[in-house]
């Protein structure tokens, strides 16, 4: 003992460590993977595998009766009750505003856009439709007559028998 090198003891105490260390990691992944598989979330494609070539559904038939619908919210954009298919909506232009637009809707019989749309963030009226709501696609969308991908579980308020304020 009196001749050997006190950091030989070390090194390969070292060694183990690392060793036993390595070994627990490698244990630890295998368990957290294990447990990742039976949490995943399912896909809502279906079954195909990713990369398959597989025949094109068709296109939902949209609701063109330009019925008004009933609002989920009160700050919900209400949806577009007619066919949008072909309407140019570009930097340049806006189709929607043809028949929307405050100065024309006596003419088509169109609702008048909101007076929101005519403000900017700081809450002060402009001439024109504020260029953050000109386009008028990315909060009002067309509805389809398709079947949902997710089940709705909202309910409004009413309907849990919440009573409006006053009424009692």
């Amino acid at each position: 003992m009196r001749g050997q090198d006190p950091s030989c003891r070390i090194t390969r105490n070292r060694r183990w460590q690392l060793g036993a260390a390595a070994a627990l990691l490698l244990a630890g992944t295998g368990a957290i993977a294990q447990v990742a598989q039976i949490t995943m979330v399912p896909q809502l494609t279906g079954q195909q595998p990713p990369m398959s070539i597989q025949p094109a559904k068709p296109v939902p038939k949209w609701v063109v009766d330009d019925a008004r619908r009933m609002r989920n919210y009160p700050d919900q954009p209400p949806i577009i009750p007619h066919s949008i298919e072909g309407y140019q909506l570009s930097v340049n232009a806006n189709r929607c505003l043809s028949c929307h637009r405050r100065e024309f809707t006596q003419g088509s019989g169109a609702p008048m856009i909101s007076v929101t749309h005519y403000m900017t963030r700081d809450g002060q009226m402009l001439a024109d439709v504020s260029p953050r709501r000109y386009f008028c696609t990315a909060c009002h969308v067309p509805q389809a007559d398709i079947a949902p991908l997710v089940q709705n579980k909202f309910r409004d308020m009413s309907d849990m028998g919440v009573k409006p304020a006053g009424s009692e």
